[in-house]
């Protein structure tokens, strides 16, 4: 099969990625064997292949946005899936299970956590392997690129959003609008919430007021409402005090 390795991390000017034909993997004990279908691209993968990230896997592929179809199922694979099921694969692929985080129901803060694209072969490649336990059943009325962004982007949007504690038709505040932040903004709008969105790109204003914002204005402009809850997507620690000075009385910010 064709796959994009991470052979020599560096600036992606100096192309750190490499197509090479490898051997299809095989799936071990709970794992399932998919057929790659679409991937998304991630931050996370440039960060990977750029060595921003150390490297856990010498030439990793990267890819954790992945919708496929399971084509064959290791030894000892539970019967929660079946070859031909659709699933998509995440960037986390592993916890301990035993920590107190995992206990907790907080897995993503397992010290003992892998990642898919980082410490395994990920979705950049034309099949790729996941534990049973951390693949994820999809629904059948979407379209395999529309599905890829929701396996990152859309799950740290969605957490955030929940984090915020928006109450029912509440006032929301978005500072940054890339993709999770975009995403997100759907959501609250689907479930009957008044968006304002801070940001100082343009097209991102005119995106944002074109999916229902109520209001689009620069990154540290005040909103033209007091807002219940914030969420804070741009990597920016000054506008954690502007988001602060809208928020109502007691009021919720989210730091993504």
């Amino acid at each position: 099969m064709r796959a994009w390795r991470v052979t020599k991390p560096g600036p992606i000017d100096n192309r750190p990625l490499t197509m090479e034909h490898v051997e299809v993997p095989q799936p071990g004990p709970g794992e399932l064997l998919v057929q790659v279908l679409a991937c998304g691209v991630c931050r996370t993968d440039l960060h990977v292949a750029e060595g921003d990230l150390p490297v856990h896997r010498p030439a990793v592929v990267p890819g954790h946005e992945v919708v496929g179809v399971v084509t064959a199922l290791g030894p000892d694979t539970g019967p929660e899936f079946a070859t031909g099921d659709r699933v998509g694969i995440a960037w986390l692929r592993h916890t301990c299970g035993e920590c107190r985080f995992c206990l907790r129901g907080a897995e993503n803060l397992c010290p003992r956590s892998q990642y898919t694209g980082w410490d395994a072969d990920g979705g950049y490649a034309e099949f790729a392997v996941v534990p049973a336990a951390y693949a994820l059943p999809l629904p059948a009325n979407y379209d395999d690129t529309e599905l890829a962004p929701l396996l990152c982007a859309g799950i740290i949007g969605y957490r955030a959003l929940r984090r915020a504690a928006l109450p029912p038709g509440g006032r929301l505040g978005i500072y940054g609008f890339g993709g999770s932040a975009h995403l997100a903004a759907q959501v609250a709008l689907a479930e009957g919430a008044e968006v304002h969105v801070m940001t100082r790109d343009i097209e991102a204003q005119q995106l944002a007021l074109e999916l229902g914002a109520s209001s689009a204005q620069g990154a540290a402009e005040p909103p033209p409402v007091q807002l219940d809850s914030a969420i804070l997507f741009a990597p920016v620690g000054d506008l954690v005090l502007a988001a602060m000075a809208a928020l109502d009385r007691g009021g919720v910010l989210s730091i993504a």
